[in-house]
This record gives structure tokens, C-alpha cells and sequence, in this order.
């Protein structure tokens, strides 16, 4: 039996996601979690084989929410699964330590196989997304964002979104001057 955590911020998503993993006989969803605080203390008295965990929640989230859960457990597997699409997210994701990396708008049939797969100490990768992978890396060279470094990229990420320096700092818990840095950094190099 797989024990897993499922981590999103909205809770129809969670439940969901308990449905379609339901239809698996041998993976069970131990828990759940709204925010990365909720996962970490969680995580901390519940043991599991697998966090399923969404990119974006409130808080802690994202690169930062993998690489806490890599520093705190680090033979536990994290798999992704997010409403981004994008290669340089999922590329960021996997480089902080997730073992695999989802959209979405997967299968449900995809979303079982990439945790059976993680879960045994494999990795997972749509073969769309890695497809894009593969292909962005040779264009990479055209690719200002390439550039960024991890925060620069997420501070650019959340003001692509609209969201104010005074919001991000809020966010990432960090100052407003500190975010200004970085946005001016960025701005330098794209």
C-alpha cells in the first residue's frame, strides 16, 4: 500500500483528487493539507511514502515549500501537480528535488501511474512536458529568463500575475525592499 499526503490550497481539488486515487486499490491518502504549515506538522507525525503537492498555495509554496520538504525528509518523494504548464516551472521544480512534475489537466490514469512510479524511487514527467523540455533546452540560448536566478524567476512569476512588491514580500515573507531588488535585477537582465 502507498500512504500518501495531498497538499492544495482549494479543497474541491483535494477531494477530487482523493476520488480518482480512490480507484487505485493500493494507494491510500493518509492525509491532507491546505498550506505547506499544515504539511510540514503533518508530515512531522504522520509518515507516508509520497507528498502529492500543488505549486502554488498561500504561504510557503513552490520551489521553497520542495527544498524545506527535501531538507526535512530527504528520502521522502515529492510529486508535483499544478495548474502550470510551463517547462521553466517544472524544470525549477524538479531541480529543487521533486521527483515528478504534473499538470492539472493530466489523466487520471497519468496522475496513478506518476505516483506508483515516484513512490517506488522513480520519476515522473508528462511526455508532453518533457517533450517541451527537451526542445526548450535547445532554444535556451533565446530564453532571457534563463538568466534569473530561482527567486528572481518566482518574483517575476507572481508580478506576471499582478501582484504588488508589497504583496509578494507578504507572500514570501520577506521585505518590500528586498523584493524591489530583486525586481530591479530581474528588469536588468530581461
Amino acid at each position: 500500500m502507498i500512504n500518501i499526503i495531498v497538499a492544495d490550497d482549494h479543497a474541491i481539488v483535494r477531494q477530487g483528487l482523493s476520488r480518482v486515487i480512490s480507484l487505485a486499490s493500493d494507494i491510500y491518502i493518509s492525509d491532507e493539507a491546505k498550506d505547506a504549515k499544515e504539511l510540514l506538522s503533518k508530515l512531522s507525525v504522520t509518515a507516508v511514502d509520497l507528498v502529492l503537492t500543488d505549486m502554488s498555495m498561500p504561504g510557503l509554496s513552490g520551489v521553497e515549500l520542495i527544498k524545506q520538504l527535501k531538507c526535512q525528509f530527504p528520502l521522502l518523494p515529492v510529486l508535483v501537480m499544478s495548474m502550470h504548464s510551463e517547462v521553466q516551472i517544472a524544470a525549477q521544480a524538479i531541480k529543487a528535488g521533486a521527483c515528478g512534475y504534473l499538470t492539472k489537466d493530466s489523466e487520471p490514469e497519468e496522475l496513478i501511474t506518476a505516483i506508483r512510479r515516484c513512490a517506488k524511487g522513480g520519476n515522473y514527467i508528462s511526455s508532453e512536458l518533457a517533450s517541451l523540455m527537451v526542445f526548450a533546452e535547445q532554444d535556451k540560448v533565446q530564453q532571457l529568463h534563463h538568466l534569473l536566478s530561482e527567486r528572481e524567476f518566482q518574483i517575476f512569476h507572481l508580478l506576471a500575475q499582478g501582484l504588488s512588491v508589497t504583496e509578494i514580500a507578504n507572500i514570501l515573507y520577506i521585505s518590500s525592499k528586498t523584493v524591489s531588488t530583486h525586481k530591479h535585477r530581474l528588469m536588468q537582465k530581461m
